[in-house]
């Protein structure tokens, strides 16, 4: 009995909890931190660190029932292994009944400002996929585009280097990842599916590191200045190819090419808090693929959005109570190949007004009403949403 109690006491000792910082609402962006750097950056000498993030939403569309939803409930862990040696995963568990690994990385550090990674990781493109804790962002949902243009949280197996150069203020990272899967197959050599489309563009071809076909590398990286006061500016690019199955890779139409570009940018004081971010995806032989798979994928996804937040409470105050209004406008029918003929629903921008009422740092509860519109004739709905969010 003592032998186990020593070893529980062993285990305890080893273990950290990942403590809560000022997060991305009311901090200088340069200090800005997601749950992986949290991780990586804790005043531990070795063992476990232990963290999560968790969301439950309510969403109400104009004349349609409410849904009520445990979005996703995240468990971090990270192990220290050395000063230079970490591992850093995330589990997630998406609507109480599906359970994803949302990154699961090794990292060695072989100078201050360079480390080198390799595993399941985020490609770094835009805000919102590096940084989706529910207390980092205004709204209820991330933003839109953030789902069907970049699309959020997209993740792939790769190795690569990341660091910071302080003295320039200037943040890097750079990977070779595994790209998305385009079509499915029967095994002997017949298309029987695509996996991208005009309505939500790239997203349903993410691999998520489950069995992952590759068969042609991407390349991803990002540049991060935070030389300017308040201010944090971000530059992003992902160039390749999508992945297709061995029995039909050689199929006209079977692979897209891809090149994605990105700015966004960041800037708070005092109470005023404003972020922005406009994204760019060029694709090339889409009509081939249209054909192939009988899609309606696009030639080119465009979006954008711009932000403001104010906090209402004075500075002095532990809460926050932060209004915010964002507005967004995204194709991902942006332009087309061929015969398709461009579909105006997938036109689409959105208003976003609402509060974040920052109870604690690392708890937060949101309300917020968008207007919905897009270019065709048929109206989407507007949608109330409500909801409540943790990250620890």
């Amino acid at each position: 009995m003592k032998k186990l109690l020593l070893g529980i006491a062993m285990l305890t000792s080893a273990i950290t909890f990942s403590q809560t910082v000022p997060d991305s609402l009311n901090i200088s962006p340069k200090d800005q931190q997601n749950s992986a750097q949290r991780i990586l950056s804790g005043n531990v000498s070795y063992g476990v660190t232990v963290g999560g993030y968790g969301e439950v939403t309510y969403n109400q569309p104009d004349g349609d029932n409410g849904e009520l939803d445990v979005q996703r409930l995240v468990l971090l862990f990270g192990y220290k292994f050395s000063d230079k040696v970490q591992f850093v995963t995330e589990v997630e568990l998406e609507h109480v009944e599906e359970v994803f690994v949302e990154q699961a990385f090794l990292q060695y550090s072989i100078a201050d400002n360079v480390n080198l990674r390799g595993g399941l990781m985020l490609v770094p493109m835009g805000i919102v996929n590096e940084y989706h804790e529910p207390t980092t962002f205004n709204g209820v949902e991330r933003p839109s585009m953030d789902k069907s243009i970049v699309p959020t949280t997209w993740r792939e197996i790769g190795v690569g280097v990341s660091g910071r150069f302080n003295d320039i203020s200037l943040g890097y990272q750079a990977y070779i990842f595994n790209g998305f899967k385009s079509v499915n197959s029967d095994g002997d050599g017949v298309i029987t599916s695509g996996k991208l489309g005009g309505s939500n563009g790239i997203r349903g071809g993410r691999q998520k590191g489950i069995q992952s076909t590759v068969n042609s590398p991407n390349f991803s990286a990002k540049l991060d200045y935070y030389g300017l006061p308040g201010l944090r500016l971000g530059l992003s690019g992902y160039f390749g190819k999508t992945q297709a199955p061995d029995d039909v890779d050689m199929l006209d139409g079977a692979t897209v090419g891809m090149s994605m570009v990105g700015f966004d940018a960041r800037y708070a004081k005092k109470r005023f808090a404003a972020r922005g971010q406009f994204i760019y995806a060029n694709l090339t032989d889409t009509e081939a693929y249209n054909v192939a798979t009988g899609s309606d994928l696009g030639s080119a996804l465009q979006g954008w959005y711009l932000e403001a937040a104010f906090n209402l409470l004075p500075q002095t105050k532990k809460q926050q109570l932060y209004a915010f209004t964002r507005y967004e406008d995204y194709d991902t029918q942006a332009s087309v190949s061929g015969d398709l003929v461009r579909n105006d629903a997938y036109n689409r921008d959105e208003w976003t007004f609402g509060l974040s009422y920052k109870l604690t740092p690392g708890a937060v509860v949101k309300a917020d009403y968008q207007i919905k519109n897009n270019a065709s004739e048929f109206e989407t709905p507007n949608q109330l949403n409500v909801g409540i969010g943790v990250w620890f």
